[in-house]
């Protein structure tokens, strides 16, 4: 069974997914993130693929994609980092990227990887779902790789429940109509947009994302979904970090303790 959906069996609240970029802050920090992620007490490791144009993302994630390709990670050098990761990471780990790097990568080779070294899901906020359906979604799942969608306060309810139906993992609920990037609270009208979201009653899991950063936050978001997502907040975290591991740890600590 995929590591995602093992997760969610045993845990339906309080799941913490984060979000860092591969290659940032210095070229060969990406196994060193993803262990203190685990150890922190995260749940979810969410890996992003540098990229000079990510559309999504707010200026903390630009900046770290913009450093990483600078320190030279590609997507060959990401998988080559990732060869024997699941010696001794065991949480879940997405990949979170463009379709541009992928399809020139070769996306088949591209899905083999992903198997081959121990990668459980995929999040690629550029691909649409008719092009999912028709030409992914099988590749997708010969090679083991749950797929996440976003949605947003502007997503229809039809369409909330065509992700639903055709996801399969989690959900990615976008707190807000935006770009990444961590806010100061959560607002009453965000609120009303999760509960209508939480009514719904969807047969996959949600993960909150946008504007998540602290425990308050963590914990108001988990209120709503199963979880939430913390990606500019702990990037910023990581550019900071004296001692890296310590200092991710220590962060992670204080937002689901």
């Amino acid at each position: 069974m995929n590591r995602i959906h093992q997760l969610f069996e045993n845990k339906r609240e309080r799941v913490l997914s984060i979000y860092f970029t591969a290659g940032f802050p210095h070229l060969e920090d990406t196994l060193e993130v993803m262990e203190s992620i685990q150890e922190g007490g995260a749940d979810i490791i969410e890996i992003g693929v540098p990229y000079s144009d990510p559309i999504a993302d707010g200026p903390t994630i630009q900046e770290s994609n913009l450093v990483a390709l600078e320190n030279g990670i590609t997507l060959k050098k990401i998988f080559n980092q990732l060869e024997n990761f699941r010696e001794k990471i065991n949480i879940p780990v997405v990949m979170m990227g463009y379709l541009n790097p992928i399809i020139q990568y070769g996306i088949e080779e591209f899905c083999k990887k992903c198997q081959e070294v121990g990668i459980d899901g995929l999040i690629l906020p550029d691909l649409p779902m008719s092009q999912y359906l028709e030409e992914y979604k099988e590749l997708f799942e010969q090679y083991g790789l749950a797929n996440t969608f976003l949605i947003s306060p502007q997503t229809s309810e039809a369409r909330i429940r065509e992700i639903d139906e055709n996801s399969d993992g989690f959900i990615y609920v976008v707190s807000s109509h935006s770009i990444t990037g961590a806010k100061s609270g959560i607002s009453s009208e965000q609120i009303s947009y999760f509960e209508r979201v939480q009514q719904m009653n969807l047969k996959n899991p949600r993960l909150i994302g946008f504007g998540i950063s602290n425990a308050e936050t963590f914990s108001k978001a988990s209120e709503y979904s199963n979880g939430a997502i913390i990606g500019s907040a702990f990037i910023k975290k990581v550019k900071l970090a004296q001692s890296l591991k310590e200092d991710i740890v220590k962060y992670i600590q204080s937002v689901i303790n």
